[in-house]
């Protein structure tokens, strides 16, 4: 199928990845006529260092070996991980990274290319994209972040970039570092990070020349990847990253610093790490780093790759990574389909669910950095266990199997018993100590008749309250009839509703000891008089429906229902429906009382900016908005026992412009802590109907974790939680105190008791029922192992 497609093949910019497409394009097919339009010098490069994952370099070994075999004899690589934060320096190993210079990669590839007949026009302004078009079959847009190709076609890719809040620059050292490192420095200013790793490895001394030899300088291209430094590169050589919040490098003076005076600057702040060295810079500036995500990657005959169609915060070394990945996907594409429409399908098909997971691990590594300050007071094992799992991508599990002692030390240090996972250590919360750190998160089931929970109620809760949990939440249980949001959803506003919950509190109790169970207590405001979730989430009932009321008359979505806009008179009603709520649930033997202030519910509807347009005394500031939900949590607060605890479950963004923002979320979280919260569930979302949630993996414990770390307070991490190495990284790193799952409850409802099994923990954190107790081990399977060969017969 080669030769069939794309016999003409324009690449726009010569960095590795568009280099890498060009060469395996004409490698897979010589007669293709592949030409690369390069606008610097072929020895121009900015940057120094690239590193490269083994999964990469295996894809390049497998695809071209006299690459791979170049760059191998070209690469660094070491294994272990310094982080040095206020004068001590924690290793952990086990990492395994592999570096080489930018410009020795380059000359690899351009090596290659001239090998192969690629045609490479350097110090060339590439034609515009849709020219090229018109004259060959196949365009690459290689032409990293600022790529003219992407901003003169952005209504075909419609691309979304995201400025971020650190500025950062990229230098170099001219010694090899011994690991790669990270160093914290507290400055008069603020929190400036390094991020360093070495890329050439020092040279052995040469051997004195014969004295009849021709001692002439080498030439240039036979020359060692750190020559421009000076002389020898016999100390090796480091990339350098120095990285610090806005605000801080503003109130440094470096936004007015020329290139001299930030080198000289930066070199003063880690000069110990330097060890006295200076730094030196290629045309090095601050910049604010950029993710770029298009909505498309392709438009007729034109595709993006690498920077051009996506970026990925350097803090996971990923720029190069996913361009040379690309441009193998691309070729691998273009030589199994019929067409080029089909093949650039295909490679969009295969690539953008790998980027979108390497981004939001990026997204992950960059908030953490520029939330550096509110980490680092953490104990030092802690803080440095919590930079290594920054991304999600290294966890308890992975950590402790490349460094176990290292794992070792961070338990000791937070007071973990040994053998005990961190899931499984005690937390108390006011009168309550749960037994470990797992709950099961409030999901409603809209399964009650008349608002009265019945005995599916108490089997769904009694199963998990026995599979292991610490906490064991409700379902968010409506103060009134027209609080609910389903004819389904279950009540306290009845007598016959609260007998049901005792029935259910007193198997718990009885049944499961140790286990707590806590309610949640809300309101349903402007998203009330809906079908049940299988029969239409959110949308109006077909007949029966009540009238809505809420902070400001703005239904949901289009299509659902207009609320009536609350009175100062009616909110003390509201109020008393919670109190009388909360007096119910205390006499339910409730261990815990959760107010629902999120998803937007009634009182969240009061918190956003989005949804409250109310110009009396509870709207318009935060602190307006907050005056209604903080009356309603005093006021319940008053009636609940003292000795129970009560938390606050918010929406900590809206995922809208104009909506609660991340900041709004840390006052918000004070504001209920100050009124006397003992936690606060951070949730995310589902109070504007045209939200745009950025779902992944743990995706909403950052903002659990800021709040932790900026307050105090404790916390509870929901969102995608799924698997106990989650819950053991979260918990030790200090991100949360408690997770919340709930999808995986509903698929196993011993999800804790079989997580205490996997990991081999058979104490108090865990227990198993008695009657339970014969299935705490795992089930035997069949044997798969055949005898073992003993003898050669001939």
């Amino acid at each position: 199928m080669a030769g069939e497609i794309a016999v003409r093949v324009a690449v726009i910019g010569g960095g590795p990845g568009g280099l890498y497409a060009a060469a395996l394009l004409k490698r897979l097919d010589p007669t293709r006529e592949i030409t690369v339009f390069e606008r610097n010098a072929p020895d121009d490069t900015f940057g120094f260092g690239v590193v490269l994952s083994d999964e990469t370099l295996g894809g390049i070994e497998h695809a071209d070996p006299e690459v791979y075999r170049a760059l191998q004899a070209e690469f660094v690589r070491w294994d272990d991980i310094d982080i040095v934060h206020r004068g001590r320096t924690l290793t952990s190993g086990g990492h395994g990274f592999a570096a080489l210079g930018r410009r020795r990669l380059l000359a690899v590839l351009h090596r290659r290319c001239r090998s192969l007949g690629v045609e490479l026009r350097f110090r060339t302004e590439a034609p515009p994209a849709a020219e090229l078009a018109r004259e060959y079959d196949l365009v690459i847009a290689a032409d990293g972040v600022h790529s003219a190709t992407r901003t003169a076609h952005a209504d075909v890719f419609r691309p979304q970039l995201t400025t971020h809040r650190c500025r950062y620059i990229w230098l170099a050292a001219d010694f090899a570092f011994d690991a790669f490192r990270f160093e914290i420095a507290e400055t008069e200013h603020g929190v400036v990070q390094l991020h360093a790793y070495p890329y050439a490895a020092p040279a052995p001394a040469p051997a004195p020349a014969p004295a009849s030899a021709d001692t002439g300088p080498t030439p240039p291209h036979t020359r060692p990847a750190a020559e421009s430094a000076g002389p020898a590169s016999a100390p090796g050589a480091s990339t350098v990253i120095v990285e610090m919040r806005e605000e801080v490098w503003r109130a440094a003076g470096l936004d007015r610093a020329d290139e001299r005076t930030s080198v000289e600057w930066c070199g003063k702040v880690f000069t110990d790490a330097l060890r006295g060295r200076a730094l030196r810079s290629n045309n090095s500036s601050w910049i604010a780093f950029r993710t770029v995500v298009n909505e498309r990657w392709s438009h007729g005959n034109t595709v993006l790759l690498g920077d051009a169609a996506h970026t990925a915060h350097f803090s996971i070394g990923s720029g190069t990574k996913l361009a040379v990945e690309d441009a193998l996907a691309l070729a691998a594409c273009l030589q199994e389909q019929p067409d080029i429409p089909r093949a650039l399908a295909a490679y969009e098909a295969e690539r953008r669910p790998v980027v979108a997971s390497t981004q939001r691990a990026a997204r992950a590594s960059l908030a953490w950095f520029e939330e550096l300050a509110g980490y680092v007071d953490q104990p030092p094992r802690q803080f440095a266990f919590n930079l290594l799992t920054r991304s999600r991508r290294v966890t308890h599990d992975n950590l402790r199997l490349r460094d176990p002692g290292f794992v070792a030390a961070v338990e000791d240090e937070a007071g973990v018993p040994a053998g005990t996972p961190p899931m499984f250590t005690p937390f108390r919360l006011r009168g309550l100590t749960l037994r470990n750190r797992v709950v099961v998160s409030p999901m409603d089931m809209y399964s009650s008749e008349d608002g009265v929970p019945g005995d599916f109620h108490l089997v769904h809760l009694g199963a998990r309250a026995l599979g292991g949990a610490g906490l064991v939440m409700t379902e968010m249980v409506c103060v009134s009839e027209q609080g609910r949001i389903t004819p389904g959803c279950a009540g306290l506003y009845t007598p016959e509703q609260a007998a049901a919950w005792r029935r259910v509190t007193e198997f718990v109790h009885t049944r499961a000891p140790g286990t707590a169970l806590g309610v949640q207590l809300g309101h349903s405001g402007r998203k009330g008089s809906t079908k049940l979730m299988w029969d239409g989430i959110d949308e109006p009932l077909d007949t029966g429906n009540w009238p809505l009321v809420a902070a400001s008359p703005l239904p949901y979505k289009p299509g659902s229902q207009r609320p009536h806009e609350l009175t100062t008179g009616e909110l003390a009603d509201i109020r008393r429906e919670f109190t009388d709520a909360a007096r119910r649930a205390a006499d339910c033997g409730f261990d815990l009382l959760e107010l629902h202030c999120a998803h937007g519910y009634l009182l969240s509807g009061f918190l956003s900016p989005l949804t409250n347009q109310r110009t009396d005394a509870y709207g318009g500031s935060l602190a307006g908005r907050l005056r209604f939900p903080l009356d309603v949590f005093d006021a319940v607060r008053e009636v609940w026992p003292d000795d129970r605890p009560m938390t606050v479950r918010i929406s900590a963004t809206d995922w809208s412009d104009g909506g609660t923002t991340a900041e709004d979320a840390v006052a918000i979280a004070g504001a209920f802590a100050e009124h006397g919260a003992d936690a606060i569930d951070v949730s995310t979302g589902q109070v504007v109907s045209d939200e745009r949630p950025d779902y992944g993996r743990s995706y909403q414990t950052p903002f659990a974790d800021r709040i932790r770390n900026a307050l105090g307070v404790p916390v509870i991490a929901v969102g995608a939680i799924s698997s106990w190495d989650d819950v053991n990284s979260l918990v030790l790193a200090g991100r949360t105190d408690l997770c919340a799952l709930a999808r995986p409850h509903l698929y196993d409802p011993h999800w804790t008791l079989h997580a205490a099994a996997e990991q081999g923990y058979t104490g108090p954190g865990a227990p198993w029922p008695l009657p339970y107790q014969a299935g705490s081990r795992t089930p035997p399977t069949g044997r798969t192992d055949a005898p073992k060969p003993r003898l050669t017969l001939r």
